[in-house]
């Protein structure tokens, strides 16, 4: 089978330093797929490498089998890979309903024209568009925030607006930037159950996460990164054990 995501050799180095080093990663459609490793070990890198934040200096990327190249982050969400951030970025003053809608742009078809001259099937679109962004915010729970603020969001309901933007581009890969971060523990629950209710409706996740426990709770597999190279890789009960991994994070003196 065709994995969804293939990395082979991919290498990223600033300076002196580099962050990643020969990595290859493989995520299979329909799971959730961890990237975890202690502070410094490249993962946000590798991340950032995937979704085209940054350019990579060598390696090859691939979507569905095609080869891409993660150059631009535009141009990777509309070849079908939509990313969340680890430090919020909505559109404070725009509507809840708004910032969803604004993550569907990458699929819209008609142009600046039609739009200003009200054309059919741009107005079709635009209700087509509305449509889906109510849906997606019932989806993540929030709808009834709909016309309010979002930065009058709770931290935990911002978290998940940022997640129904990303689904809005339909992507074949939600790559999801320390969705936990700040939250609490209740919230923290809620977003389990939110990451796994997309896995099983049939989106791939790849998590970059600190709150170990949350990774391995919910990841189908995992990369364990140390000083930008792969150390462990594999089920997370499988993971948990490689000795590399236990004394990368806690110095060798207890289990992850």
């Amino acid at each position: 089978m065709t994995p969804l995501l293939a990395l082979r050799n991919v290498s990223k180095r600033f300076g002196g330093l580099v962050a990643v080093d020969d990595v290859n990663v493989t995520v299979n459609q329909g799971e959730i797929y961890g990237l975890i490793g202690p502070n410094g070990a490249g993962k946000t890198t590798l991340f950032n490498l995937i979704t085209g934040l940054y350019r990579a200096d060598r390696g090859v990327f691939a979507l569905a089998g095609m080869p891409y190249r993660p150059h631009d982050i535009e141009k990777v969400t509309r070849a079908g890979i939509a990313r969340t951030f680890q430090n919020l970025r909505l559109f404070n003053d725009m509507s809840v309903h708004e910032n969803v809608m604004v993550g569907r742009h990458v699929r819209t078809r008609n142009g600046l024209w039609a739009a200003i001259s009200h054309h059919r099937r741009a107005r079709e679109e635009e209700a087509q568009t509305h449509e889906r962004a109510y849906e997606l915010l019932e989806y993540v729970g929030i709808s009834q925030f709909a016309h309010y603020r979002a930065g009058s969001l709770s931290y935990g309901h911002q978290r998940r607006l940022e997640i129904a933007r990303a689904l809005a581009t339909d992507p074949l890969l939600l790559a999801v930037d320390e969705p936990a971060a700040g939250m609490n523990a209740a919230e923290k629950v809620d977003l389990r159950h939110l990451l796994m209710r997309i896995r099983d409706d049939g989106k791939t996740l790849l998590l970059i996460e600190h709150d170990v426990k949350l990774v391995m709770g919910i990841c189908d597999r995992l990369t364990v990164l140390d000083y930008g190279k792969v150390i462990a890789e594999g089920a997370p009960e499988t993971v948990r054990r490689e000795p590399a991994v236990i004394q990368a994070y806690l110095g060798g003196n207890a289990h992850v």
